[in-house]
Order: structure tokens, then C-alpha cells, then sequence
């Protein structure tokens, strides 16, 4: 028989499993042994094995890799974002407008409320930074230091930590998976970043008000050397440090208001920041090029100063997109071969609901995250299950956007084998479930998400209207961005609904 004859079908669970269970093996393994070996080359040898699975249920290669590489194909504006994000960081450093977020942020500093306050500059920084891994390892030291001379537990300031710089990660448009969870969903990255207002902010504010508790009730002594002493360095090594630099943070929130499209908006603020570089910290055209697609570099006796602004660049994004093109390509296959339909498919026709398809996403993502050990499959392998069963509800791409970020971005940090775990727990010097009972905003923001949607709250619909907290049905802005053929079937769908009573009409 022909290969091109062969009968195609559905790997059974088990066939389905053997790609999940060798990545997630090859990943613990990794963990309990300390090899510290980066995932990419795990998810590459599992999307062998995935084409070996698909081999045996009669796929030929040229299928599975044709799939693979639509994937990729799909994910491609991300990609080119996530590298032009890395100019923008580059730029942003250059300039002194993140170290003055986080100077500025140091002066406003009270021990009294010190929980809170690392929760909110840690969000801040981390909406500055776009990276919860370069908050942690920055201002996340820094704070482990002066949390432990009050005598508080190291968990709860970690969770404390998190909780700022993994929401600050998921609202900046600096941040690698935002991005990459707007390009998965292929809705627009602003459309995406305000979606995510209706449960990542209440979750955020929540989270602050525990920290709050824990923070009147056992804050003993405050010692602001090591705060102290990275200001100063801020100040000796910037010739100019004033709120001024402030403004390109501001122009961030501008581009997003007028739904300003994502590369040129990214390349508008990184230019932004080379300009203000030249006018106030005196670098010529030759710095600007280099720190856009090196980075900044600077020398410094304080080792957090240096990780601060030792940053960014187009050449710094490279590692996270050489994984997201794996990854994405190991999501593709497993959809083409069936194995994820295999496992979840008869969930899949069990969603009648927006509030069951959002509990699926959600839970989904942390099964991803999970077994897979990546943020990152996380995000592209629910969207590529669920994107067409979003439309068939007659919902916006950015309501699938933004669970997958409740599900997948915040989840990743908790669990010890995932690189996210495994990073902020070394950096940190914090054991990963033992900082995990404190990180209030992970574990909040998706159930948050999950019981609002319950009532009917927080639904984004593709015609742009949403409904508020209490599940009151509002006009909104218009509608998030998706492809035409998509956002077609969820306009005819949501007519549908409304016509026979299932959705509130305007």
C-alpha cells in the first residue's frame, strides 16, 4: 500500500500520551538531577517522537511537517514582535527610563507596607521590563534581602515578588507571551493587553489587599541599605535622571487607547527611546544601533544595577524565539497527528457554554504547563484546540487570549519541573512550593476569571460588546481583531444566539 493511500487515524490515549509523557520525563529529569539544560532541545526530540506516533496512525511526514510549519506560520507576527520588543528593552535601558521606574518607585518605599508595595513595583517594573524573569532577578533579590531583616518568611515575600512581576509581565506589551498569547489567539496585542483588565486587575488588587494584612501584622525592622544602594547607583551611572524619562512608559498606555497596530507601535516607542537616549543621556546614532540589536551594556560595582541595565537587544530574544519555534511546531503536530483531540476530545464536545469553554481553556493551559513543562505550549496548543469553538460561541479572539493567559502565563511559575518554577526558585533561593500557597494573584486571577464567567461576567463578545463584572451587557469599542473568515462565523453565531434568547441583545 501506498503511503499516500494509507488509512489515517486517531491515536488511541496511550499513542496519544507517549509524545507528553517523553517531554515531560526528559524535563523532570532534568529538574531532579540539575542538569540545567535549556527545554529546547526536550521539545525538539519530542516532536520526533510526536512524528513517530503520527507515523503509526498512517500520517506521512510531509503532512506532520507541513503542520508544524503552518503553525510556526501563524505565530509569525509574535515572533517578529518578540524580537522587535527586545530593541524596544534595548532602548528603554539606553535611555533611563526603566531604571527610572524603579528609582522613583524606591523613593515612594514604606516599611509599613512593605508586602504591597513590592507587589505594586514589582508590577510596575514588570510592565516597564515586559520580563517577570528579569523583575525577580533584580528587584526580586533585592526585596528577598530587606524582607528577611523584618523578620518575615522568605515564601511570602517570594509569593509577594511573583505576584507583582508575573501581572506586570502579563499586561506589558513588552512581554514575550503576551505576545505570543495575542498571536496564538491572532487578535490584536492591544485588544489582548485590555481584555485582560477585566480579571487580571481586580485579581491584582485582591492579591494586594492580603499582602497588606501580612505586612501591618508582622513587618518588625527595615534595613534600606541594599535599596539605598542600587539608587545610588542608578544615579552615578545615568547623566540625566529625571520623572522626564517617565514619558515613554506613558506613550505605552498611548498607542494602546488608539489601538495603534503592534509592530509599528513597537517600533515607534523603541525609536521613542533612542531619541531620549540621544537627548538626555548624550548617545550617538552609533550606541543607538548597537544597543537595539545588542543591548545596553553598563559597568558597575552593584551587581543588581548590573542586572538591571546589562539588557535587552534583538539578540537577547533569540533563545525565547528559537523555543517558541519548537514549541509552536511540537503544538501543530500534536493537533495535525490528533493526539491532544485523542486525550480531550470528548471534553471538547461537552462545551455548551461560554463558561465551560473558559473552565476548559483555562484548565487546559495548566495541563499543558503541567505535563509539557513550558509557558509557552501553555498558550499554543489550548489556542489551536479552542480558537474555532470561541468563534462557533460567537466570542471575541481576545476573550481566548486573555484565558490563556489566566491559565497558562501565572500557572507556570508554580510548578517546580517548568523552566518558569525552576528559574525563580534558584534566583530567588525560595523552594517552589513553598512560595506557591503565597503567590495570591497566580492562584486568584483564574479563579477570579472562572466564577465571574460563571454569572455571566467578563464575557467578551466578537462583535465588541462585553458584559461588566455583574454580567450587564455594555456597547464597548469595537471589535477585537481576528482573521475575516473567523470573525465572519463568530458574527453569524452570535446573531444566532442573540436571536434565540441564549445572549443578552444590546
Amino acid at each position: 500500500m501506498s503511503e499516500k493511500s494509507k488509512t489515517v487515524r486517531l491515536p488511541n490515549k496511550v499513542e496519544a500520551l507517549i509524545p507528553i509523557v517523553f517531554l515531560l520525563t526528559l524535563m523532570i529529569t532534568n529538574y531532579a538531577l540539575g542538569w540545567g539544560q535549556d527545554p529546547h532541545i526536550p521539545v525538539t526530540l519530542a516532536c520526533g517522537v510526536a512524528m513517530i506516533v503520527g507515523k503509526l496512525c498512517g500520517y506521512n511526514y510531509k503532512e506532520m511537517l507541513a503542520a508544524g510549519l503552518e503553525a510556526v506560520n501563524q505565530s509569525l507576527e509574535a515572533i517578529i514582535i518578540i524580537l522587535l520588543v527586545g530593541c524596544l528593552i534595548g532602548s528603554f535601558t539606553a535611555c533611563g527610563t526603566i531604571p527610572a521606574v524603579v528609582y522613583y518607585g524606591l523613593k515612594l518605599f514604606t516599611p509599613a507596607i512593605f508586602l504591597p508595595f513590592v507587589t505594586i513595583l514589582c508590577a510596575a517594573v514588570g510592565i516597564a521590563l515586559g520580563s517577570a524573569w528579569t523583575v525577580t532577578a533584580t528587584l526580586g533579590i533585592a526585596f528577598m534581602a530587606i524582607g528577611t531583616t523584618m523578620g518575615l518568611n522568605p515564601a511570602l515575600i517570594a509569593g509577594a515578588i511573583l505576584s507583582g512581576a508575573c501581572c506586570g509581565d502579563k499586561f506589558s506589551p513588552l512581554s514575550d507571551s503576551t505576545n505570543l498569547a495575542a498571536g496564538s489567539a491572532q487578535t490584536g496585542l492591544f485588544d489582548h493587553v485590555g481584555a485582560m483588565v477585566t480579571t487580571t486587575f481586580p485579581s491584582l488588587v485582591i492579591s494586594i489587599c492580603i499582602f497588606a494584612f501580612f505586612s501591618l501584622s508582622k513587618v518588625q525592622n527595615y534595613d534600606p541599605t541594599l535599596a539605598n544602594e542600587l539608587s545610588a547607583a542608578i544615579i552615578d551611572h545615568y547623566t540625566y535622571m529625571s520623572p522626564i524619562l517617565l514619558i515613554p512608559i506613558l506613550l505605552i498606555v498611548v498607542v494602546a487607547v488608539i489601538k495603534m497596530p503592534a509592530i509599528p507601535s513597537v517600533v515607534l516607542l523603541a525609536l521613542v527611546g533612542c531619541a531620549f537616549a540621544a537627548i538626555f543621556q548624550g548617545a550617538g546614532i552609533s550606541d543607538c544601533i548597537t544597543m537595539l540589536h545588542y543591548g545596553y551594556t553598563a559597568e558597575s560595582e552593584n551587581a543588581l544595577f548590573m542586572k538591571l541595565v546589562n539588557r535587552g537587544g534583538m539578540n537577547s530574544m533569540l533563545w525565547t524565539n528559537n523555543l517558541v519555534i519548537v514549541a509552536v511546531a511540537f503544538g501543530g503536530i500534536l493537533q495535525k497527528i490528533g493526539s491532544v483531540e485523542s486525550l480531550l476530545g470528548g471534553l471538547i464536545k461537552k462545551v455548551k457554554t461560554p463558561f465551560q469553554l473558559v473552565v476548559v481553556t483555562i484548565l487546559t493551559s495548566m495541563f499543558c504547563i503541567t505535563t509539557m513543562c513550558d509557558q509557552y505550549l501553555g498558550l499554543i496548543i489550548p489556542s489551536s484546540m479552542y480558537k474555532k469553538n470561541f468563534d462557533e460561541m460567537g466570542l471575541g479572539r481576545n476573550m481566548l487570549s486573555r484565558s490563556l493567559e489566566d491559565g497558562g502565563t501565572l500557572w507556570s511559575p508554580l510548578i517546580p519541573w517548568s523552566s518558569c518554577g525552576a528559574y525563580h526558585s534558584a534566583v530567588l533561593g525560595v523552594p517552589t512550593l513553598s512560595y506557591l500557597p503565597y503567590c495570591f494573584m497566580n492562584i486568584i486571577n483564574p479563579i477570579y476569571a472562572i466564577i465571574t464567567v460563571s454569572w455571566g461576567g467578563n464575557i467578551l463578545y466578537a462583535d465588541g460588546s462585553r458584559t461588566n463584572l455583574f454580567g450587564k451587557l455594555k456597547k464597548g469599542h469595537g471589535p477585537a481583531d481576528a482573521p475575516e473568515e473567523a470573525h465572519e462565523m463568530a458574527m453569524k453565531a452570535l446573531a444566532e444566539r442573540r436571536s434565540a434568547g441564549i445572549y443578552k441583545s444590546i
